[in-house]
């Protein structure tokens, strides 16, 4: 294999090889930015509603309001496919009516779970709202199970039991971990419903895992990001429609002029909210691709470490006991889970072939 590699480094590359290449630099550049989203976007969401931000369907416009960004890279697909087209006619778009559709009802999907998501975190520390929101590795698995029928093992029930067990901690010890002024009742509302959005995201990452199945086409990471677009642009025009009802529009520059920041920080919190979060969901659909819906969880698990440390860094947030105990545990469920999927990798075939960049998209 080493003269093999040495061989090829000496001669020019070829159009194979290029793809190849291209195919790990974009696979490197989808983890890369998932991370920062993942990371980062709950941080900002949160920063809002702490510096007087009070508008829940605002906030959830934000997760998906960033999606004409996605025509950036779409554009330079359809530039590289038309160079390489070898004079062909080049299609501008490769999503077809059945599964533009299907992306369409996942869109307003996204949009609920953005809203149930925002309402939470209204409510709720950053640090308990993302080990909650680690809950929907559980349930994506379990509705894995039922949707794309992905094997459960002994190491995924036991992940599956973890993190149930985590957020009961959390429950059981929301007393000492409710922000000051804020009642019993809008905690435990904050609480039940970001553990809502995390049920309803279990429930969309296999749903998206088995639109890539059941496409009758080639499933290249172009046509990745166009279903993407397509459901963060019905995921806002349901949360714009939340906006109208409660008159948005009209409350944002009277809260920008009252925002604790100032009125520029304020639009430069939303303007990078969004864009932070089409990382987060850019990422996830990515993650899908090159893998499965459980490798999507696993990766916003693996993050919860990073969110915690950084809340509590920046916002100062109290980390109990029954908190740690909670992360504790979801780290303890992201491991074994982890490690029976490594223990399967092998066994199992892909549902889509990440070799296909833009096969059959002239």
């Amino acid at each position: 294999m080493e003269v093999e590699s040495q061989q090829q480094q000496q001669q020019p590359p070829t159009k194979n090889q290029i793809s190849k290449h291209l195919r790990w630099f974009l696979m490197a550049l989808n983890f890369t930015i998932m991370v920062i989203g993942t990371a980062v976007s709950p941080l900002l969401l949160r920063l809002y509603f702490l510096k007087g931000g009070t508008r829940k369907w605002l906030s959830s416009w934000l997760q998906t309001g960033g999606w004409p960004l996605l025509f950036i890279p779409l554009v330079i697909s359809y530039a590289h496919r038309r160079r390489c087209g070898g004079g062909r006619p080049t299609k501008l778009y490769l999503i077809t009516p059945p599964l533009f559709l299907s992306c369409t009802v996942l869109g307003f999907l996204v949009g609920l779970d953005d809203f149930l998501y925002a309402y939470g975190m209204s409510y709720l520390p950053v640090s308990t709202s993302s080990i909650l929101i680690s809950t929907q590795l559980g349930f994506t698995a379990l509705f894995a199970f039922f949707i794309v029928k992905q094997k459960f093992t002994s190491f995924s029930v036991n992940a599956v039991v973890l993190l149930s067990i985590g957020a009961v901690i959390l429950g059981l010890h929301a007393s000492g971990d409710r922000p000051k002024g804020e009642s019993n009742t809008l905690y435990y509302w904050g609480f039940f419903m970001t553990l809502a959005a995390a049920v309803l995201y279990g429930f969309i990452l296999p749903l998206v895992e088995l639109t890539y199945a059941k496409a009758k086409q080639v499933v290249s990471y172009t046509l990745v990001i166009e279903m993407q677009l397509v459901m963060g642009f019905f995921a806002t025009v349901f949360c714009t429609v939340g906006m109208l009802v409660n008159n948005d529009f009209h409350a944002i520059p009277r809260e920008a002029q009252e925002c604790e920041l100032g009125e520029l920080r304020y639009y430069e919190l939303l303007i990078w909210s969004a864009i932070l979060w089409q990382f987060f969901f850019l990422g996830t659909v990515g993650a899908i691709f090159y893998g499965s819906a459980l490798l999507a969880g696993i990766i916003m698990a693996v993050l919860i470490p990073v969110t915690e440390v950084l809340a509590v860094v920046f916002f100062h947030e109290p980390f109990s006991g029954g908190k740690g105990v909670a992360l504790a545990l979801a780290l303890w469920g992201f491991v074994s889970y982890f490690y029976g999927e490594f223990l399967e990798s092998k066994k199992k075939k892909p549902l889509v072939d990440p070799g296909h960049l833009d096969s059959g998209n002239n």
